[in-house]
C-alpha cells in the first residue's frame, strides 16, 4: 500500500500535524515559522498562516477557526475560510502546546513559563493563569480533564469543570523525558510517550484496582551490530474507533498497538527519517505522518521533511482476537 505526500510541505523542522474533528482538513505547525492548512481530499495547500519564530503547536476549533503558537510566546488565532490570523495574547515564555475545549468554552496554552492558561473562546480574553511545576511539553485533553506532561517528569491532571485546585499531582510511570501524551477515545486514560523508547499506558480513576491496570513497555528499539538502540518516541495517536494506538519514534517507524491485550497490531514501513507527530482524521480512515528529522543526533544532513497521508485498513488498527 502506498502513501499519498503532501504538496508544499513545510521548508524546516515539522512540529504537528493535527486533522479536523469533522473533516479531512490538516493544520501542520512548524519550524519554518508557519501554520499551513491542507485539504488532504485534493491534496493542496489551502492557506499559509505566518509567524515571527517558530511554531510548535496548533488546534481545531472547527472548520473555520482554528488556533497556532510557538516560539513567539503568542497564541494565534486562524481564520480558515479567510486565510487570516489575529494575536489573541500571549506567555512569558514559548507557548508548546494548544487545545480547544468547544464543551467548555475554551482554549488551552501550555508553556515554557510554567503556566497553563484558559482563554474564553467568546471574548478571547484570558480568564485563568495555573502555576505547574516546571516546564509544559505535552498536552491532552480527555472530556473535562487536561492531562499536563511537563520536565522533571511532572504529569497534572486538572479537571475544567473546577480549576480552583489541581486534581491529581502525578509522576510519570517512565524514568525518562516525556516527549507526548495522549488521551484515550473514552477519555479514561493516558498514552505516555518518553525519550528512552518506552510507553506508558495509565489510568485517571485513581483507585486501587484501576492503578494496577496500567503498564509500560518497551518500543522502537533495535539490535545493530550486537548492541540495543534506543530511539526516542514522538509521537502518540489514537484511532477513534478501535481504541488502539500509533507510535513513532525516531526510528522512523510507526507501529500500532492495542493497550488492552498488550500486543503491536502492525507496523508500517520504514519512512525516511523520524516521525515528528501523528494524526488520525475523525473516522480513523486516515493517517497523518510527519517524517521530519527531530535533531536526536545534532545538526547533520538529512532527508527533507514531508507528511504522508496513509489509507487506513481494518488489518492496520483492529485488535486481533485473543489466541
Amino acid at each position: 500500500m502506498t502513501d499519498t505526500e503532501l504538496v508544499s510541505p513545510p521548508q524546516d523542522g515539522i512540529s504537528s500535524v493535527v486533522f479536523s474533528p469533522t473533516s479531512n482538513l490538516l493544520l501542520v505547525a512548524s519550524w519554518d515559522k508557519t501554520c499551513r492548512l491542507y485539504d488532504v481530499d485534493s491534496n493542496t495547500l489551502k492557506f499559509t498562516f505566518s509567524h515571527d519564530a517558530p511554531v510548535l503547536d496548533c488546534a481545531f476549533l472547527d472548520d473555520t477557526t482554528a488556533f497556532g503558537a510557538g516560539i513567539d510566546k503568542q497564541l494565534h488565532k486562524y481564520d480558515l475560510t479567510t486565510g487570516k490570523s489575529s494575536v489573541v495574547g500571549s506567555h512569558s515564555e514559548a507557548i508548546k502546546c494548544v487545545e480547544c475545549s468547544i464543551k467548555h468554552g475554551v482554549v488551552i496554552t501550555g508553556s515554557w513559563d510554567k503556566t497553563i492558561k484558559l482563554w474564553n473562546l467568546e471574548s478571547l480574553e484570558c480568564v485563568g493563569e495555573y502555576a505547574q511545576p516546571d516546564k509544559v511539553y505535552t498536552m491532552a485533553l480527555a472530556d473535562d480533564r487536561v492531562i499536563v506532561g511537563m520536565a522533571g517528569r511532572h504529569v497534572w491532571v486538572w479537571n475544567l469543570n473546577n480549576m480552583s485546585a489541581v486534581e491529581q499531582r502525578r509522576e510519570s510511570s517512565v524514568k525518562f523525558q516525556t516527549r507526548c501524551i495522549r488521551a484515550m477515545p473514552d477519555a479514561q486514560g493516558y498514552v505516555l510517550a518518553s525519550i528512552e523508547g518506552r510507553v506508558a499506558v495509565d489510568y485517571l480513576d485513581p483507585s486501587e484496582s484501576s492503578q494496577k491496570r496500567k503498564f509500560a513497555f518497551k518500543c522502537h528499539r533495535s539490535k545493530e551490530n550486537g548492541r540495543d538502540v534506543i530511539y526516542p518516541v514522538n509521537a502518540v495517536a489514537f484511532h477513534p474507533t478501535f481504541g488502539t494506538f500509533a507510535t513513532g519514534g525516531c526510528d522512523g517507524l510507526v507501529n500500532v498497538w492495542d493497550g488492552v491485550n498488550r500486543k503491536r497490531v502492525y507496523q508500517f514501513h520504514e519512512y525516511p527519517t523520524s516521525i515528528a507527530s501523528l494524526s488520525f482524521n475523525h473516522d480513523g480512515s486516515l493517517l497523518a505522518i510527519a517524517a521530519s528529522y527531530t535533531y536526536e543526533e545534532g545538526d547533520k544532513p538529512h532527508p527533507p521533511d514531508a507528511i504522508f497521508i496513509r489509507r487506513i485498513t481494518e488489518e492496520n488498527v483492529k485488535p486481533k482476537p485473543r489466541s
